[in-house]
């Protein structure tokens, strides 16, 4: 097998590992379920699950990266013991990265689309809600808008990875995630000028203990639980293909305190950027994914050159999710390579028509298949791939790392935590052993169990 290419520098695979984490479901989603259940409460809640959940099955999935040297298409037999036939849960694993880019890509496109808007003034002067909502609809409803900005989304991602890591990967998302947190930074500090800034920072982040009387403990509980678990990306080898890469300089425990860190800087201030402006121009704060496309526009329309705001803020989100694209692309790639033994450029090649194929159920359920409803109701395709991926691979493939290091007939945690130990920084005990064999399965399975009930209402 010819020598693995590996990151120059540390930052580039702090960096880049992180920007697999940052995407749509911490910048897009993590503000709204923080005001809705408790602001500082949700956040202390979900910073707990993100230490006590989150965190360690991070290690797990970049140990098994580290240690073979492989994605998921061969890690798992060179580390499990002879004889075992773990590994056949890989195929499941590498489908999910599949089905999330069936859905991933679309939506990414959906940035790139609203942040061209921004920038060439088409938001309008005093544009109202309806308009703007009228507006997403005409995208939504428009096949050939999604497609070209899908496959331009698809394209540069695919191109990147082509080049390889260091002349790709690594050079082009290091600086693009350094200009995300710029701009994050740029979009917060601009948030404090605003009117309402007191009020949207005061609905976002100070305790509210009246919370309690309209929701359940156990549902707040199960919301911080959930996004904590879902805003690293773990169970299909996306972060762990990066670890192949990385050097040993680190303990693991320490790495994954600093790509969680980053991860969650990026979703708090993403609070900062969004609240101060719904409380600015007297919009409810609670509206969900509309909010982005429909609100927000709404208000960059009314605000003092808000084509360069709106531009700027879409930018980000653009950024956010194109590093999460790209990294699952890499990750797709190098297992494509190591199962079929072909050629990066060929694995580029092959695959950027087969994302471009399996998105396009995503891409025309909005409008051709508008009446398929997969899961009732008013579903879509993108509804159904997401609960696919969200609420099945996702977690089902944290709970196959966590059994993979833990059983003996998987890997062991002895030569698991050997692995994770290695370098300097924070070090995993070893009466850890028991909390990961017996504790994490049970919070995997309790999460996967409300995420039934929530979609199916049972």
């Amino acid at each position: 097998m010819p020598t693995r290419e590996h990151f120059s520098s540390r930052l580039g695979f702090m960096l880049i590992a992180a920007g697999c984490a940052i995407g749509l479901g911490n910048v897009w989603r993590f503000p709204f379920i923080a005001g809705q259940y408790g602001g500082a409460l949700f956040v202390l809640i979900y910073l707990f699950f993100l230490i006590a959940c989150g965190v360690p099955l991070l290690t797990m999935e970049l140990a098994v990266g580290r240690a073979s040297r492989r994605s998921l298409a061969e890690s798992f037999e060179v580390l499990e013991q002879p004889g075992s036939r773990l590994h056949v849960n890989k195929y499941w694993m590498i489908l999910g990265n599949y089905v999330l880019m069936s859905f991933y890509s679309v939506v990414t496109g959906w940035m790139l689309y609203y942040s061209i808007k921004g920038f060439t003034g088409e938001f309008g002067v005093n544009t109202p809600a309806d308009e703007a909502g009228a507006e997403f609809m005409h995208m939504l409803g428009s096949p050939a808008d999604m497609l070209i900005n899908m496959i331009a989304v698809v394209a540069l991602g695919f191109c990147v990875c082509a080049m390889g890591l260091r002349k790709g990967v690594e050079r082009i998302t290091k600086p693009m995630m350094i200009l995300l947190f710029l701009l994050l930074i740029f979009l917060s500090l601009h948030s404090v000028t605003l009117s309402g800034f007191s009020q949207g920072i005061e609905y976002y982040l100070a305790p509210n203990f009246e919370i309690f009387k309209t929701k359940p403990l156990t549902e707040i509980l199960s919301a911080a639980m959930a996004q904590a678990f879902f805003t690293l990306s773990i169970g299909i080898g996306a972060i762990q293909i990066f670890a192949t890469y990385a050097g040993n300089s680190h303990t693991l425990l320490h790495e994954s305190l600093t790509i969680a860190a980053l991860d969650t800087v990026v979703a708090l201030l993403s609070g900062f950027i969004i609240f101060p402006a719904c409380f600015s121009y007297g919009v409810q704060p609670d509206q969900g994914p509309s909010l982005i496309f429909v609100t927000l526009v709404s208000i960059f329309s009314h605000m003092e050159h808000g084509w360069m705001w709106g531009g700027f803020f879409f930018m980000f989100m653009a950024f956010a999710s194109l590093s999460t694209l790209i990294a699952v692309f890499e990750n797709i790639i190098a297992i494509c390579m190591e199962i079929f033994k072909t050629s990066r450029r060929r694995a580029v090649m092959v695959n950027f028509f087969v994302i471009i194929i399996i998105s396009m159920p995503c891409l025309l359920g909005f409008n051709y298949l508008s009446d398929v409803h997969p899961l009732g109701g008013e579903s879509t395709f993108l509804d159904l791939e997401d609960f696919i991926i969200s609420d099945n691979i996702l977690p089902l493939g944290a709970l196959f790392y966590v059994l993979f290091v833990t059983l003996k007939r998987g890997w062991g945690f002895d030569n698991y935590l050997k692995e994770a130990n290695r370098g300097a920084g924070i070090k995993i005990p070893y009466w850890c052993k028991n909390y990961f064999r017996f504790v994490l399965p049970v919070v995997i399975v309790v999460l996967v169990a409300n995420c039934y009930v929530a979609v199916f209402g049972g």
